[in-house]
């Protein structure tokens, strides 16, 4: 199936047209078909000659109703622009021909009518070579009359080579379906149609609306008049909807897979058509099947940023239209570059990104996005529009090479500086260094750690930075110096801060391996705990611990923390009747 929206003048038999090309009526309101004019979207389809089968989205022709107009064909791929033989080229043909343009559609027909009342030639001439001058570029042909048929088996022909080359959609899309009509139906509760341009449907899939981010699920589909378990794009389809009231939908909504789009209410774009300069501060944005007001401000020649009145769930490439609807002028199709640009709140911040800008296409890419954004969650690029194809650095956090390598250097420098600032800490903190890095998450500082940083506790540190400040290493000579040849007997505290070593210092020289430490104020050199094994293991065995405490010649404050040590490494073995035994002394 394949979805073409009609686009011309009003009354210049669009509807008529349709209507003889696939037998149904596409005006849906009586107040239409009294009138003779389209006044909202109307639906029709029908076979073509190679079995396929072609929808129509009938759209309003008048002024009046462009907006209407627009939202039909914001999600179509292709157009079969209508003229009047009698008539000729008139302002709403160019009109919508400058939204088709806007829009960047490149794939149309022109059909030119009544061409029972007036010689087509002129007609077709003149609109050939307007189309021409647009995205559309040649377009074929065809000459038609509505009221005798003349004309049609061509025009089905020349539909069918239409469809034929257009692209065909990525079945494996997230779904945006936008929404251009919503209804109740008794018995069925919520139904929304749309145009489905890409991905799939199936009943029981969870959507969640734009508006809101609320979720829905597909109760029913319905696609060409007919029930359906599955409907994929292209398609006009129609969704029944379980979990969602009528009055919190409304045209310009739009179905989305689960978090696949950023819905975003600030956008940086490229504009063709009017001077960036020369805009008006507020003009309407239709993409798909929503009208948005947008304050615009220029930002180069052709560039501007649009602050949208609600969230939309934009992509990065996205076509859309700018529309001054006091004047009935489209001021230019849009591109979008980027919808999550930074702020522009420093000196010179606008002249700087309008240089950024005029190096974006509208193509999405993900080596430009991780230089421009340096560090950035995968997902977020995935709801723009990105598709990623790197590991993450650490969770779900991408990097941009270049970055993550200074990055690296920086965390070297900083957990060096760290620790001549603080000599007696046992390594900077992780939340410190995330701080000074300016990092967004501490998982990114772990995940940059290489030798000869490491992590211990929660801080990191490196084996340049181990070696004891100088007043501390005094300090610990004088402890050898007077223990040495007592290497069971701990200072006392008093003694311990007439050598300078309170609390953090003797934190210090333990982490350094310089002291060991059994218990708050209890230090002994760093190799009593083998000496200690191999003078208890020359006791009888089972021993007690006043027998320890006297082999080891030292007190009791000494030897109770210096026995529960030995226990936790099973150096000794401690029995029921608080007796222990060595279990295994090292060598003598």
């Amino acid at each position: 199936m394949w979805v073409v929206a009609t686009a011309g003048h009003v009354d210049h038999g669009k509807s008529t047209l349709v209507r003889a090309l696939t037998g149904m009526e596409p005006d849906r309101w009586a107040e239409e078909r009294r009138r003779g004019m389209t006044i909202d979207l109307g639906f029709a389809w029908t076979d073509l000659p190679s079995g396929g089968t072609v929808a129509f989205v009938d759209v309003p022709g008048h002024e009046r109703f462009v907006p209407n107009m627009l939202a039909g064909v914001g999600p179509v791929p292709a157009a079969m622009l209508v003229v009047a033989a009698d008539e000729g080229w008139m302002p709403q043909s160019a009109e919508h021909l400058a939204a088709l343009h806007a829009l960047g559609v490149s794939h149309g027909l022109l059909a030119v009518t009544r061409a029972d009342l007036a010689d087509p030639a002129p007609a077709l001439a003149q609109a050939r070579a307007e189309i021409a001058a647009t995205s559309l570029g040649e377009v074929p042909a065809v000459a038609v009359s509505g009221v005798t048929g003349a004309g049609l088996p061509e025009l089905r022909t020349a539909l069918d080579r239409l469809v034929a080359g257009l692209p065909y959609p990525a079945p494996d899309a997230p779904v945006r379906l936008w929404v251009d009509r919503a209804f109740t139906i008794r018995g069925s509760g919520t139904v929304v149609t749309g145009t489905l341009g890409g991905g799939r449907l199936r009943v029981g899939d969870q959507l969640e609306l734009a508006g809101t981010g609320e979720p829905v699920r597909v109760r029913g589909l319905h696609c060409l008049g007919g029930a359906r378990n599955e409907v994929a794009a292209v398609a006009r389809v129609a969704v029944n909807l379980r979990g969602v009231s009528r009055d919190r939908l409304a045209r310009g909504d739009a179905l989305l897979t689960p978090g696949r789009f950023h819905r975003t209410d600030l956008l940086d774009v490229r504009l063709a058509g009017d001077p960036a300069a020369d805009l008006p501060a507020t003009l309407t944005l239709h993409v798909g099947s929503a009208a948005v007001a947008a304050r615009v401000r220029p930002l180069g020649p052709d560039t501007v940023r649009l602050r949208l009145a609600r969230p939309l769930p934009l992509l990065i490439g996205d076509r859309a239209v700018l529309r001054d609807p006091g004047r009935h002028h489209v001021a230019g199709g849009v591109t979008v570059l980027d919808v999550a640009p930074p702020p522009l709140a420093r000196r010179g911040a606008a002249v700087a990104r309008a240089k950024v800008l005029a190096e974006l296409d509208g193509r999405p890419d993900l080596a430009g996005e991780l230089r421009r954004r340096l560090l950035v969650r995968a997902g977020d690029l995935t709801r723009m529009g990105v598709p990623v194809s790197m590991p993450p650095v650490a969770g779900d956090w991408l990097a941009d090479p270049g970055h993550w390598r200074r990055l690296a250097a920086r965390l070297t420098g900083e957990v060096s500086r760290y620790a001549r600032e603080h000599p007696l800490e046992p390594g900077a903190p992780v939340d410190v260094l995330r701080r000074r890095l300016d990092l967004p998450d501490r998982a990114l500082v772990e995940a940059l750690l290489a030798p000869p940083l490491r992590l211990r506790s929660g801080r990191v540190t490196a084996a340049a930075v181990d070696a004891l400040p100088e007043p501390v290493a005094r300090a610990v000579a004088r402890v050898r110096a007077e223990f040495g040849d007592r290497p069971f007997r701990a200072p006392e505290a008093e003694r311990l801060a007439d050598l300078g070593l309170g609390p953090r210092e003797i934190g210090a020289a333990v982490r350094a391996g310089a002291l060991l430490r059994l218990a708050e104020n209890v230090v002994l050199l760093p190799g009593a705990v083998d000496d200690a094994v191999r003078v208890l293991g020359r006791l009888p065995q089972p021993f007690t611990l006043s027998a320890a405490r006297q082999a080891l010649d030292t007190t009791r404050r000494v030897a109770v923390p210096l026995l529960e040590l030995l226990d936790r490494r099973g150096a000794t073995r401690r029995l029921p009747d608080d007796a222990r035994e060595v279990v295994a002394a090292p060598p003598a």
